[in-house]
């Protein structure tokens, strides 16, 4: 009898044993479960970090990368979390990306729009959900953004256009090969690139707008324009990108160096041709700073502090509908003669690589 009793305290002692083992799995599982549905966007993680979703037009354009970077550096410095998705110049895929910030509940979003119509209604149900939105160096029209932050556009077309009456160009003839028609900074470049234009007597041949900034587009223009090619004395470009495809269309002329070329973004095959003599100058925009100020007032927006009454420098700027808070950083503009205290002396680009291909003019400097 008492072995019978022994044996059945065993059992329910093995019993309750995996009872508890049981209870312990199911106590996980409900755990985890809890913790997907956190990350699903359904509810907040414990972390309670701030949380920023950027979207980038695409990463085609060399310096939106370094964009991202310093961005994204600041923002985690400052305690936030970054989402940074690209769009690869798809508009559809930007509407995606937006409403997916708006499911995973961000606290900002933040934008390098490719089409202001197209992402309008988006921008507008992500403030309806209380999520802060700032246009990222590109304006939205009529959009009633919490933040505009961008470079002085105007400035840059002006900064062109000066460079070129500097170099001599008076009652001159110019072509202006600008970015895509539907970016918000192209006709603030214009403005400004024209004004200057029109102060010195210099006819504007043709304008040309490349669509979806495709570079390759540029090239063609001026496989297709000849006549206006040799006419023209200087040739406005949008940006870096489209002037190496300029250039290069040129050099298959043998008119490389013959027609003053200026751009914006101080890309390094820019910098280089500028110091070999294929391109006057370029715009050089600090871009660190941009990235870094546009982090802060992400931050500080998250927060729910007031970036008009805590940033200063901020004004305001017309979207075409609303009067925006508009921060502008001044660009700075870049020739052969002060490529080594901008360019080089700031660390945007190191000198061996400016001056790959010119070695003399590396040990000169």
């Amino acid at each position: 009898m008492k072995i019978k009793t022994n044996s059945i305290f065993l059992i329910l002692k093995r019993l309750t044993a995996v009872a508890l083992a049981m209870t312990m799995v199911v106590a996980c599982l409900c755990g985890c479960s809890t913790e997907e549905k956190g990350q699903s966007g359904q509810s907040k993680t414990d972390s309670d970090k701030i949380q920023i979703g950027m979207t980038f037009d695409s990463f085609v354009i060399e310096r939106w990368q370094r964009d991202r970077d310093v961005f994204v550096s600041m923002a985690k410095e400052l305690g936030a979390d970054v989402n940074i998705q690209n769009a690869n110049g798809d508009v559809a895929e930007q509407k995606r990306q937006i409403e997916y910030f708006i499911k995973k509940g961000m606290d900002v979003i933040v934008i390098v729009c490719i089409d202001s119509a197209s992402v309008r209604p988006n921008l507008k149900r992500a403030r309806d959900a209380g999520i802060k939105v700032i246009a990222y160096d590109r304006l939205i029209s009529e959009a009633d953004v919490d933040l505009y932050i961008s470079f002085d556009n105007e400035k840059v077309g002006e900064m062109m256009g000066q460079a070129l009456v500097d170099n001599g160009l008076t009652g001159g003839k110019v072509l202006m090969i600008n970015g895509a028609e539907n970016d918000n900074n192209v006709p603030m470049v214009c403005t400004g690139f024209e004004a200057v234009m029109e102060e010195n007597g210099n006819e504007i041949l043709d304008k040309y707008y490349v669509e979806g900034w495709k570079a390759e587009l540029a090239a063609d223009y001026i496989y297709s324009n000849m006549t206006k090619v040799i006419e023209c004395d200087a040739i406005m470009c949008g940006n870096d990108d489209l002037a190496s495809r300029v250039v290069t269309a040129l050099s298959e002329k043998r008119m490389a160096g013959k027609k003053m070329v200026v751009g914006q973004d101080a890309d390094l095959e820019a910098c280089q041709r500028i110091v070999e003599g294929t391109q006057l100058m370029t715009v050089y925009k600090p871009i660190e700073k941009l990235a870094q100020r546009a982090a802060e007032c992400a931050v500080k927006m998250a927060k729910g502090e007031e970036i008009t009454q805590t940033i200063s420098g901020i004004t305001t700027k017309n979207d075409g509908a609303y009067d925006v808070p508009y921060l502008k950083i001044d660009p700075v503009s870049v020739n052969a003669d002060n490529m080594d205290e901008v360019i080089i002396n700031s660390g945007f680009h190191l000198k061996e690589d400016v001056y790959l291909n010119v070695p003399s003019k590396l040990k000169e400097n």
